[in-house]
């Protein structure tokens, strides 16, 4: 700094202390109450600030230390995917019988539509017997390592409010998500990485844009931070022109200073939280580009995943997903876009437009699941795969006439799988009927997901709270049950 700036700097810190000084007994008891409520609202188990990443201690030991959450976008249909149904296949192009259909609403259905039967070919696959189709035949290879969840079921028929729902709890905006409660209650194991990274394919935000992995009302040091695997992992990461890194320390060592006078009179979190941002930020720097450098993988590992170095694909995010997850960070969220079947255009059907789709998924997640077993990670990483809601049984209205097959939106029975960390490998849990209409045997909401979701991290769903407004919120809001039969 140069004269002017140390005589300005000086003064603001006399006329900040003389405001502090006088203002002391309720500016102190202040930021004590304020951190004494902050520990509390964090349930068992928790002992930092609100605003820092280091690592903490679940309610109990945890099966699971870290997460990797596969969400495609627009939801898979699951009936072409998991869910073999030869009854739907035998009435294919029969109308729907009314009972399916008396008193509800879909989103591009009118009439009576007709049954469509899955258009694939199924057989049994790995010890376990599980069916599945041949448009995932890479799946097919990791099949004793998923528990494939068939009685799934949610509240919400739309993309954005179901996408919210299973990610955040509530199916309006304004919620954290789950990454975010999983960084809030965990922390992080690596101090110059975050705690909730989140790689997009496709090149489209998902449904309900970032609150699907915002922070919601906790401290925004929780939210997830958005990386790219082409040009600088993270926008505005780099140094601007005529900053070199020790002026940028300068700067920071300045703005820190600021912001902790500003902590200190003020006792607000966010101030905290800013101060932790701003220190990860410079910390990143050096941290993410190393770990978001895949070509420092074996050639034979980048052919295993289909990743390709310099390329923005779902495959690369598979690689960095076990990258960030080796590397410590607790939670990675993959966003891949383009999984909503209606079979309205060209390609989109499901034959060869599910086929080309599934081919930029199947193979690099199976080559995921196959290289952390190796690493010997599986069974500390818990991985899910799925999508909001599932797909009717029925043809899409608007493509009735057509030759190109797909499927509306559908809440009430869909599919979702796990793997590892904590969950038993080679299970089919719960059925849908034999139409695929409804779930006929042990349902899951989403809610008991994120129960169980939390249960495998170590949290008892009921007691990761956070004080909003004179209430406490969790996750699971009100509902939630833990789904014990699929523990390992």
């Amino acid at each position: 700094m140069n004269d002017y700036q140390n005589m300005r700097m000086q003064r603001l810190l006399t006329e900040t202390r003389r405001h502090f000084l006088k203002q002391s007994t309720a500016g102190i008891g202040g930021i004590a109450l304020g951190s004494l409520l902050a520990n509390e609202s964090q349930g068992a188990g928790a002992a930092a600030a609100p605003s820092s990443l280091a690592s903490k201690a679940p309610h109990f030991p945890a099966k699971a230390k870290r997460v990797i959450y596969l969400h495609m976008t627009g939801s898979p249909p699951n009936l072409d995917l998991f869910d073999y149904k030869p009854e739907l296949a035998r009435l294919s192009g029969t109308d729907c019988p009314d009972e399916f259909l008396k008193g509800r609403e879909f989103a591009f259905t009118s009439g009576t539509p007709k049954l469509l039967g899955s258009p694939r070919q199924w057989k049994q696959v790995g010890q376990s017997g599980t069916w599945m189709s041949d448009a995932i035949p890479n799946f097919h290879e990791i099949a004793d390592e998923m528990c494939v969840i068939h009685g799934m079921h949610t509240d919400q028929f739309n993309h954005a409010p179901a996408e919210l729902l299973l990610l955040t709890g509530s199916s309006r905006s304004g919620r954290p998500s789950l990454g975010a409660w999983t960084s809030y209650g965990l922390g992080s194991e690596n101090e110059d990485l975050p705690a909730f990274v989140v790689l997009i394919s496709s090149g489209v935000q998902p449904n309900g844009g970032k609150n699907s992995f915002g922070s919601g009302f906790l401290p925004s040091i929780y939210q997830g931070v958005q990386c790219r695997s082409k040009g600088d992992p993270v926008l505005y990461s780099s140094d601007p022109a005529g900053m070199n890194r020790q002026v940028r320390r300068q700067s920071l060592d300045a703005l820190n200073d600021l912001n902790q006078l500003q902590a200190e009179e003020m006792g607000h979190p966010e101030t905290l939280t800013r101060i932790s941002q701003y220190e990860l930020a410079y910390r990143m720097q050096v941290s993410v580009p190393d770990v978001m450098d895949v070509t420092k993988e074996s050639q034979e590992t980048l052919d295993a995943y289909g990743a390709k170095p310099g390329q923005a694909s779902f495959a690369n995010n598979c690689l960095l997903a076990r990258r960030l997850s080796e590397a410590g960070v607790r939670f990675v969220q993959l966003f891949d876009w383009g999984w909503d079947f209606h079979g309205t255009g060209a390609g989109e059907g499901l034959t060869d437009g599910l086929t080309n789709k599934c081919a930029t998924m199947d193979k690099p997640i199976a080559a995921l699941i196959k290289d952390l077993k190796q690493r010997g990670l599986l069974d500390e990483t818990l991985i899910i795969w799925g999508g909001e809601f599932g797909r009717t049984p029925f043809r899409e209205g608007r493509t009735a006439g057509g030759q190109i097959l797909g499927r509306d939106h559908y809440p009430d029975a869909f599919s979702m799988w796990m793997a590892g960390g904590g969950v038993k490998g080679g299970l089919d849990y719960g059925a849908s009927d034999e139409l695929g209409f409804r779930v006929a045997e042990n349902p899951v909401h989403v809610h008991d997901l994120q129960a169980t979701i939390l249960h495998l991290m170590g949290f008892d769903h009921t007691q990761l709270t956070y004080r909003f407004q004179g209430r406490d919120y969790r996750l699971t809001d009100v509902h939630g049950h833990v789904v014990q039969d699929i523990l390992a």
